[in-house]
């Protein structure tokens, strides 16, 4: 798993960062049986292995614990912070349609230009060649322009973004924690205000069939948090009361907090899908199915892997081992 979180020279088949040439990531899959491609690619077995640490990093940890918090992982919380300041310098307009307000064009825009001197502020000066690619995964992150939609396919560009920082080192196997509960954190609650603030519609949503309409990291992420929790269960999810109590500590009680603010009506009929989780008798079986889940419904599908990006770094050939 671990193995692209390596320490700069110290992994043999990596080459030290100042002999990688860098790219601008481009669109690979462009019809359907490219996914075949995509499943076979280096830039799948790195993203997954990289969801998969993470899981385990997070494992049996509240939001609220103690670790370590280096320089990179301060310096991604103050990108964040800034998105976030910006999305309060541009209100919304008024306009008849009530979904997909296009002041969140406006705000765009301003991270299209900025995004890549916001990632020269994370690398370090020998690494500055790399800003340019990975920006375009921090671009992609925060949903469509056009469309004004967010879903589970920009919540992977912030997920390829902070591969992409690992792979070149300035992230390391010690950050991991920090990773999820410091910079993804802060993540989704700037997406959860954008999508708030500008009635952001669902991309590619499944409606009452999907997990939620814009998240699913979060999910599994949270799930693994749980696993062991001496008193929560998962059928405890359902119940509002454990939700409000335990919402700061884990990630999953967050998502659900979230629902339930933005939807009406009893929770089995809008979220069908985690109604159903709820009845699963461990979190170690949530945790399991839901990756299971997110390779079938986000990773494998067209719709969605469509639009990702591939460069030097998360690169479209075969997995090379």
């Amino acid at each position: 798993f671990t193995s692209f979180l390596h320490l700069p020279g110290t992994s043999e088949e990596v080459a030290p960062p100042l002999q990688q040439s860098f790219m601008i990531p481009k669109k690979e899959i462009n019809m359907v049986s490219d996914m075949a491609k995509w499943k076979r690619s280096q830039a799948y077995a790195d993203y997954m292995g990289f969801i998969l640490t993470l899981n385990e990093g997070v494992r049996g940890k509240k939001l609220t614990c103690e670790y370590k918090v280096s320089e990179p992982i301060e310096k991604l919380v103050a990108l964040l912070n800034t998105l976030d300041r910006w999305i309060d310098e541009t209100p919304p307009v008024d306009q008849p349609s009530r979904f997909g307000n296009k002041a969140f064009r406006t705000w765009y825009a301003k991270l299209d230009q900025e995004a890549e001197k916001l990632v020269a502020t994370v690398i370090p000066k020998h690494l500055a060649d790399a800003a340019p690619e990975v920006a375009v995964y921090l671009k992609e992150s925060v949903g469509n322009s056009t469309r004004i939609d967010y879903g589970t396919g920009h919540e992977a560009a912030f997920a390829a973004f902070l591969c992409c920082l690992c792979k070149i080192g300035v992230l390391r196997v010690d950050d991991q924690m920090a990773i999820v509960f410091k910079v993804f954190n802060r993540y989704l609650e700037v997406m959860r205000k954008l999508q708030k603030t500008y009635r952001m519609e669902p991309a590619g949503s499944q409606g009452v069939w999907g997990l939620d309409d814009f998240q699913f990291l979060p999910f599994i992420w949270g799930s693994s948090q749980l696993i062991d929790h001496p008193n929560l269960e998962p059928r405890h999810f359902v119940d509002e009361k454990v939700v409000n109590e335990n919402h700061k500590d884990f990630m999953f009680l967050e998502c659900i907090l979230f629902i339930t603010e933005m939807k009406t009506g009893p929770f089995a009929e809008h979220s069908n899908q985690l109604w159903n989780i709820s009845a699963v008798p461990s979190w170690s079986k949530v945790n399991q199915g839901l990756i299971r889940m997110y390779k079938a419904e986000c990773l494998e599908k067209f719709p969605v892997i469509q639009h990702f990006k591939f460069g030097s770094l998360l690169p479209i050939q075969p997995v090379t081992s």
